[in-house]
């Protein structure tokens, strides 16, 4: 027999179920006589992540409701996951948690279990991000003084407060994916002496092509494995602090005759992706590619969304079929509301950015605190975490988002087709273990029922507008 299940979003201690209401999105009865299970997330916070209590039998339907069909003979991307990027201020609040808060809290994040959401992709800063306390590298001198050798290489603040956070993450996930990405290179690589702008002086692409390499390593001694790097954070945007210009031109020459040999020679498996910065600019990456020589080192690109549209991330899809796509970065703005976010997000990443090829879609950040600190001078001040750490934490719109797909859709798993219908924003995936996930946003504006059919038969759910479904079953 065909099993679904429903799963919805719980309260701010983590995930629970519900039972069903009469004038909800769904209706009750019993959970074991169901073949869907179906998590819900309403846009009025009423349920976050909750599995409901619903009966969702697939049987023959006849009816004029709108029909989503999942369909597991014709597959695309396999995912990579789900997840946070995990800044210098994320870790610093999770560091301050007592013990037995910081762990219970970090299961919840990143272990398997009925209860947690199961996060399984990080994004990290190679040096400070502008969510530190301050701005830093890892080889950072006196005025005037250089390190061509790296002898001065150090880890800095991030010993402190990411690498603890990380290592006790890997005990939980130890299959978890990291990805690397500088916002800044050592002051003294640059053509400014500073950490805001500037470029990375063509003097020391050979030694900042080996800091990448120094950190890799460095950070593999310590247990972490970094699956990938980006070469820079959002590479047209020096105005952020820290941060770096790297035009198209320069990066392709930087990977091509610098990094990839770099990594070649020290023997590494950790991937280059390339551009890391809007979907306006697909002409970035696609440049960089255009490079054979360069292109053989390049794994992919990577993109956020503060411009442009998410299908730019298939226009580079469609040149360089070969090469993968990600999703490295969004933020959820202090000044949004919980529904907005929550629609926004779920139909432009979990949604969109998987049905364009993404292997992973990350959220910016982790964690805030309730000042949307820390950051540096001139970081980001309205940055809103997906958990507010203060004097209790709370689970923000970025929590629902992520684990509305996080939980189910398994690295391994492939994404299958789905048919888009008006309002019904969806995308379907086949997990390893063979379970179906269909993640489905009623974007209109009024509640919709709906069919979900699969292999002949179909099941008839209810999602109130704005509400998120994630629908699993074998």
């Amino acid at each position: 027999m065909t099993v679904v299940t429903l799963y919805a979003c719980a309260d701010d201690k983590g995930i629970t179920t519900s039972g069903g209401e009469e004038d909800s999105d769904t209706h009750t009865p019993s959970s074991n006589e169901t073949d869907v299970n179906f998590w819900l997330t309403r846009a009025d916070k009423s349920v976050r992540f909750e599995r409901q209590n619903v009966s969702l039998q697939f049987s023959s339907t006849n009816n004029g409701n709108p029909t989503i069909s999942v369909d597991t003979t014709q597959t695309y991307q396999k995912m990579d996951g789900f997840g946070f990027a995990l800044t210098g201020g994320s870790a610093y609040l999770i560091n301050n948690l007592p013990d037995d808060q910081q762990s219970e809290l970090l299961h919840e994040l990143f272990g398997t279990d009925s209860t947690q959401i199961g996060v399984s992709y990080l994004r990290v800063s190679i040096g400070s991000s502008d969510l530190n306390r301050r701005p830093f590298s890892y080889n950072d001198l006196g005025e005037g003084q250089t390190d061509p050798d790296l002898s001065e290489f150090d880890l800095g603040p991030d010993k402190f407060t990411v690498l603890p956070v990380l290592q006790q993450i890997l005990e939980i996930n130890p299959d978890i994916k990291i990805l690397g990405s500088p916002w800044s290179a050592p002051v003294w690589m640059k053509t400014n002496n500073s950490t805001i702008g500037g470029s990375l002086n063509p003097e020391y692409y050979d030694v900042y092509a080996r800091y990448f390499v120094k950190y890799i390593e460095t950070m593999q001694e310590k247990g972490i494995h970094i699956d990938a790097v980006t070469p820079q954070n959002e590479p047209l945007h020096g105005g952020n602090n820290p941060s770096m210009v790297m035009q198209a031109e320069e990066q392709q020459t930087f990977v091509r005759d610098h990094l990839g040999p770099a990594f070649e020679k020290a023997d590494l498996d950790t991937k280059i992706i390339v551009w890391d910065h809007n979907a306006d600019n697909p002409g970035y990456p696609i440049q960089v590619l255009s490079d054979p020589e360069a292109r053989k080192y390049i794994a992919g690109s990577a993109f956020h969304l503060y411009g442009g549209d998410i299908s730019a991330l298939s226009e580079v899809h469609n040149r360089y079929p070969e090469k993968n796509l990600y999703f490295t970065e969004q933020y959820t703005p202090a000044s949004a509301s919980f529904s907005d976010d929550l629609s926004w997000h779920v139909r432009n990443l979990i949604v969109g950015a998987t049905r364009n090829w993404s292997k992973n879609v990350i959220e910016w950040n982790l964690a805030s605190d309730p000042n949307y600190d820390p950051h540096t001078d001139g970081g980001c001040d309205v940055c809103k975490g997906a958990l507010t750490i203060g004097n209790s934490i709370e689970r923000n719109a970025s929590y629902y988002i992520i684990a509305s797909a996080s939980k189910f859709v398994r690295p391994g798993s492939k994404r299958i087709a789905s048919n888009m219908t008006a309002n019904l924003k969806n995308v379907a995936f086949k997990t390893p273990s063979g379970n179906k996930v269909l993640i489905v946003l009623n974007d209109g504006e009024s509640s919709e029922t709906f069919n979900i059919s699969f292999d002949g038969e179909s099941v008839s759910p209810t999602l109130k507008s704005g509400s998120v479904g994630t629908f699993v079953w074998k």
